[in-house]
């Protein structure tokens, strides 16, 4: 197998996002949880997306769980690595963005990386640096009480400066509407002034694929799917891929039971949690007895084993931003999010030891949490649910023929739930 785009994702659902993007816009594209084995058989496709939980992690561990993930893609062919990262740049001054990213960069020996989270198409854009959600800079959107990464500043310049040993500079959106050539020159003179990567504005489609054209030119990149997008048009257009349809594969229905788990506590999910409570029984879970009891995962579990033979259903561990705050001012932060991804994780296996083999997941960590559990080494990628967010077929699972769905928090409409299910046959 020889890739001509390897991916880097720094979480599960955000690997599915890009892995979507991808394949959308013409790559036969592969998932796999964490770093393949040797003996694991992945099809002929045109990239690979690495899914790591490397995002809110120590930077050092991040740095090395990459680095080895980049030196499987070049082992297979890989000539561009894209390090995929939120895109609402989710990290802290310490990383991990940052130290991936210098580490990545000295591997490949660039001069300069272009780094751009915008993906208009979610409402994701930067302009003179700075990253808007919709029509909210960053750090007066909801992603403020994010209850691992709150983001507190839009200036990407800054957020990246503060986590990298590089200099960080900008490429403003004339420049991008200028064009490629004018993109490389300026380029070219950050790289002579001594600026290791820089921020690219982007708010139209279009911007992105001119971004993707030049970042073709270089070894790594740093991005959200939209990076995707432009890399891949880049690649079709130059004639390095010939145009694929993935999506269009009939696959024969998996059948049996569904459920859907949900970790997410963003405005999004909650709303779509309310919209699901009105087709199928859901289940809410008691956070602070999660953390305190196992008890509560088996309640749930018990409750699950009564109304699979009904239909589909939903278990939510989400709160609201304010009682995330306090379940972490009680118990600390890494212990209440270990304890209720680990509940998660218990709630899956127990679903697909009772015969669910279509399972939707909300919440990057809580799908990390379960896909690692279930063990399942990879996905194909199948029909798109939502934008960012596709249906994925297992590959190599221990508990055979399963379908899944990873969801970013913020992604989807109110009937995500319902959406998803219709198209797990």
């Amino acid at each position: 197998m020889s890739l001509v785009l390897g991916c880097i994702a720094d979480d599960y659902t955000g690997a599915s996002d890009l892995a979507n993007t991808l394949t959308r816009n013409g790559l036969r594209t592969v998932q796999t949880i964490g770093i393949p084995a040797d003996d694991l058989k992945l099809p002929d496709v045109d990239a690979v997306v690495i899914s790591l939980k490397s995002r809110s992690i120590e930077a050092n561990a991040a740095v090395e769980k990459s680095r080895a993930a980049d030196k499987w893609l070049r082992s297979r062919g890989a000539l561009h690595v894209l390090f995929k990262i939120c895109s609402t740049f989710d990290s802290t001054d310490k990383g991990n963005i940052g130290p991936v990213m210098d580490a990545l960069r000295s591997e490949a020996g660039d001069n300069i990386v272009l780094v751009t989270p915008a993906f208009p198409e979610t409402g994701r854009t930067v302009y003179q640096g700075n990253l808007f959600v919709g029509a909210a800079p960053l750090n007066e959107s909801p992603l403020k009480h994010h209850p691992l990464n709150p983001m507190h500043d839009s200036n990407l310049v800054r957020v990246l400066a503060r986590q990298s040993g590089t200099n960080i500079g900008l490429v403003d959106l004339g420049i991008v509407a200028s064009g490629a050539d004018v993109m490389r020159s300026h380029l070219d003179g950050l790289s002579e002034n001594g600026f290791g990567a820089a921020i690219v504005d982007a708010v139209f489609a279009k911007d992105l694929e001119t971004i993707g054209a030049v970042a073709l030119d270089h070894r790594v990149s740093v991005g959200a799917s939209g990076l995707g997008l432009g890399l891949a048009r880049g690649l079709v257009a130059s004639g390095r891929v010939k145009t694929a349809n993935a999506t269009s594969m009939a696959d024969k229905p998996v059948g049996g039971a569904a459920a859907c788990l949900v970790g997410s506590c963003s405005q999004a999910t909650l709303q779509q949690i309310a919209r699901a409570e009105r087709t199928m029984p859901v289940l809410h879970l008691d956070a602070e007895r999660v953390i305190a009891d196992k008890n509560e995962a088996q309640r749930a579990i018990a409750w699950a084993k009564e109304h699979l033979g009904k239909g589909p259903l939903l278990i939510a561990s989400s709160s609201t931003p304010d009682q995330v705050a306090q379940l972490q001012k009680r118990h600390g932060r890494e212990a209440a999010g270990h304890a209720i991804e680990q509940a998660m994780a218990d709630l899956a296996e127990a679903l697909v030891d009772a015969g669910v083999r279509r399972l939707v997941v909300a919440g990057g960590e809580t799908s990390g949490a379960v896909v690692d559990r279930l063990g399942i080494p990879g996905f194909l990628v199948r029909a798109e649910i939502a934008a960012g967010v596709p249906v994925l077929r297992a590959v190599g699972a221990a508990q055979g023929e399963m379908v899944l769905a990873l969801k970013s928090g913020n992604f989807g409409g109110t009937d995500f739930f319902a959406d998803a299910l219709r198209l797990m046959p």
